[in-house]
């Protein structure tokens, strides 16, 4: 049982950020990013309540440092490992597991990658450069992978009102007997062939280089 008293209790001790990130890691991990807080994080630390702000500023920054962390090991394929498409899959696909084992962090990284995770964007983007995808091209083809790969779970939210208590139309009592599908590696494959054999499409359709 931890002591919360006195000054050298554990309440009070001197914080790493490492620690810091390290506990909130485990609270993603075992209950969502929805459930991290700064009390929640303090708890888990052992600490009293105030102690993580002498550290991190709000959850705003907790979050930052959370994403960076979660991510981290993720590496870029490199150039001569295989055609294009398999060197983005197995980007994609990297980014997607630290996603599956920290639940919610794509709710925060939708909103956060252009600010804070450059350098997978870069990673992203060079491999589309090399696939021969033009600057506009790239951005636009940037732009469905990141819509894909951190919004997706929106569609199906962890908390949802069962589809059991509403009237469905045939087509859709037929499709949404699949709903678990949605979170599962079926339909994430099936998303990722989708998405790279429409992504090869459109380069095959690109105006050369000389069409404005």
């Amino acid at each position: 049982m931890r002591n919360h008293g006195g000054p050298g209790s554990a309440a009070n001790r001197t914080l790493s950020e490492s620690e810091i990130v390290e506990a909130a890691l485990r609270v993603v991990r075992e209950d969502g990013v929805e459930k991290l807080s700064m009390r929640r994080l303090s708890r888990e630390l052992g600490v009293s309540p105030m102690a993580p702000y002498y550290y991190v500023a709000d959850k705003r920054e907790l979050l930052d440092l959370v994403a960076s962390a979660a991510l981290t090991g993720v590496r870029k394929p490199a150039p001569d490992s295989g055609p294009w498409q398999h060197r983005l899959r197995d980007l994609i696909d990297q980014i997607d597991d630290k996603l599956r084992k920290h639940p919610g962090l794509g709710d925060v990284l939708i909103e956060q990658m252009l600010g804070k995770q450059l350098d997978l964007i870069a990673a992203i983007m060079e491999i589309l450069f090399e696939a021969g995808f033009n600057d506009r091209n790239v951005l636009a083809a940037y732009a469905t992978i990141h819509t894909y790969l951190f919004g997706r779970r929106r569609v199906n939210p962890r908390e949802r009102s069962p589809l059991s208590e509403v009237a469905l139309p045939e087509s859709v009592e037929r499709a949404t007997k699949y709903m678990a599908d949605l979170r599962g590696k079926y339909a994430y494959d099936f998303g990722m062939e989708v998405l790279i054999d429409g992504l090869q499409a459109q380069l095959v359709r690109q105006p050369g280089p000389d069409v404005r």
